[in-house]
């Protein structure tokens, strides 16, 4: 599928993935939700080991859905829309490599939701984040009442929301919005060197990480506790544990095959 709203790089085993609408802050269409979903379909994540999500410029990550295009929809258009765009995080939520949102500026309303799909976000110190829909007469549909909640707790969650309010990077950092904020010329640089970082380490070992963080957050602590050491039991059947291994305890560095 040709891209008109996304841009595509590659470095090394690490993919980015820029969205491109500059007239409108990057918000987010129908067309750019079924171009994304194109991508992250598609993503070859044996060959690619971590993805960075940003936006295009240095004003906007993505500033929210585009109200244009919601503006004259009925009530099951709008669930069609909310169900879209949804569906798209929740398949970048799930992808089995690590994902980092590099957000450039605004992250507003769908651009927070996004950002909350992904497994780090770090920030420019221009940042914007918010979830400003009750103003415009509806709530978050892209899955920020879920997302919010687990990653800032319930009450800071209901506020955000229930007010509409925006917060800067430096808010955002503290209450666990994001996990660092960075001069605006440092952030791609900040965000590559981080997914090198986890690109470099056992790629299966990081998938299973991520399983694990992901699929235990519904369970009880005892199904959690068995579901990590059942797959902390899989990682002894891989090659990349032996060689790890034997490369530590010869005081040498390993280079992961993903085996």
């Amino acid at each position: 599928m040709e891209y008109n709203f996304l841009k595509i790089a590659t470095e090394g085993n690490i993919s980015i993935l820029t969205i491109s609408a500059p007239k409108t802050l990057n918000a987010l269409n129908s067309v750019i939700l079924k171009e994304m979903d194109d991508f992250i379909s598609s993503l070859d994540c044996n060959n690619c080991r971590c993805l960075v999500i940003t936006g295009d410029g240095e004003k906007s990550f993505v500033a929210g859905a585009d109200i244009s295009e919601m503006a004259n929809l009925d009530a099951a258009q709008g669930q069609t829309f909310g169900a879209q765009g949804a569906m798209v995080f929740r398949k970048i939520e799930t992808l089995p490599i690590p994902v980092i949102a590099a957000v450039n500026g605004f992250a507003l309303g769908g651009g927070c939701e996004l950002a909350m799909a992904c497994d780090i976000r770090i920030c420019s110190d221009n940042a914007r984040f918010g979830q400003p829909e009750v103003g415009l007469g509806i709530i978050p549909g892209f899955s920020g009442t879920v997302r919010m909640a687990r990653l800032i707790g319930m009450g800071m969650a209901k506020e955000l929301i229930y007010t509409g309010r925006n917060v800067k990077a430096d808010e955002a950092l503290r209450i666990g919005l994001v996990n660092a904020v960075y001069p605006q010329a440092e952030l791609m640089a900040k965000a590559i060197e981080m997914a090198a970082k986890i690109a470099a380490n056992a790629p299966i070992a990081v998938r299973y990480a991520k399983q694990c963080i992901n699929n235990e957050y519904d369970m009880t602590a005892d199904e959690a506790i068995a579901y990590e050491s059942g797959t902390f039991g899989q990682c002894f059947a891989t090659e990349d544990q032996k060689n790890g291994m034997a490369a530590f305890l010869n005081k040498g560095k390993c280079e992961f095959q993903g085996k």
